[in-house]
């Protein structure tokens, strides 16, 4: 009897969740997805921190204040104390504060990065995938070298040109990379759409070929890359702080920045280590959250996984 009651309610609820469209069915998923819950709690957090930032820092990042420098030795930086939660850095400014507002500058450099990568994807993949010919051929095989670099080697690469690192360079050499992962994976959508029954009606109905291309191609093949674009975002993070640890980046001591700092605190490992400990922390976390929820988003919406 309980048997046939469960197979019973098993059934309608198959039946609900066939009626489903594929996003609210996605949405569904989401919410009982314990990876995509942590990853939004993570994303969302860092989201809050950085834009609210200023009114959540303490203190402002780049001064310093009498009551931590007098304490600076040559062999030691002070710790946590009233007022300056979590200590002070090797140049007496609140710590707290800058972890902060460094939040601020990594949201803004990773997110700016992949708008640009993605922007520029979607017109190489969109053009490569529509019309293909000569224009396919040229576009993905430049697509190809970039792909045969690994990505970090190529942005170090293009930073390097800069006669003057600085923020806007690291934007640039992190967004160039992204580009070639977005117009590849467009382009293939837009190979699959070419051959779909509601384009090949709309061309034998006379359509223009870009009316087709951007009412019926184009929002049907650009799911996958905004869904690629979250885990991205977590790369082009990890890509940013990689080029101000290296250098590369912003050299501007007064801006507060997790790789900057993270660079700056290996001088001294032996003397306060939370120095490096705390923006590692805080780069792992943000590049694991936005991770966790690309690949719960991605898995959501893919057809083949619905139940």
């Amino acid at each position: 009897m309980t048997t046939t009651w469960t197979q019973r309610r098993k059934a309608r609820i198959d039946d609900l969740a066939a009626g489903r469209s594929l996003g609210s069915e996605a949405w569904r998923r989401l919410r009982r997805d314990p990876v995509a819950i942590s990853g939004a709690v993570l994303v969302g957090l860092f989201v809050i921190v950085a834009v609210l930032a200023p009114m959540l820092a303490p203190h402002p990042a780049a001064q310093s204040f009498p009551e931590l420098q007098q304490d600076l030795r040559p062999g030691s930086i002070p710790g946590p104390r009233t007022g300056f939660p979590l200590g002070s850095d090797q140049l007496g400014r609140d710590f707290l504060s800058r972890m902060i507002l460094a939040a601020q500058q990594t949201l803004l450099v990773g997110v700016l990065a992949t708008l640009i990568g993605l922007a520029a994807g979607i017109v190489i993949g969109a053009v490569a995938g529509a019309f293909g010919g000569w224009a396919d051929t040229v576009l993905m095989r430049v697509t190809d070298v970039l792909l045969s670099v690994p990505s970090l080697l190529l942005a170090v690469s293009i930073a390097a040109l800069a006669a003057r690192p600085s923020q806007t360079t690291v934007i640039i050499a992190v967004s160039i990379v992204s580009v070639p992962i977005f117009a590849r994976l467009l382009r293939g959508s837009m190979l699959a759409q070419r051959e779909s029954d509601h384009v090949v009606a709309a061309t034998a109905l006379g359509v223009r070929r870009r009316a087709v291309v951007l009412r019926h191609m184009l929002p049907n093949a650009i799911g996958p890359v905004i869904v690629q674009a979250t885990l991205t975002l977590a790369t082009s993070i990890l890509d940013a702080a990689a080029l101000s640890f290296l250098g590369l980046g912003d050299a501007d001591p007064a801006r507060a920045e997790w790789g900057l700092m993270l660079a700056q605190a290996q001088a001294y490992l032996d003397v306060r280590p939370a120095l490096a400990v705390y923006p590692a922390v805080a780069i792992i976390a943000v590049a694991l959250g936005f991770t966790l929820l690309g690949e719960s988003l991605r898995e959501a919406l893919d057809p083949k996984g619905r139940r």
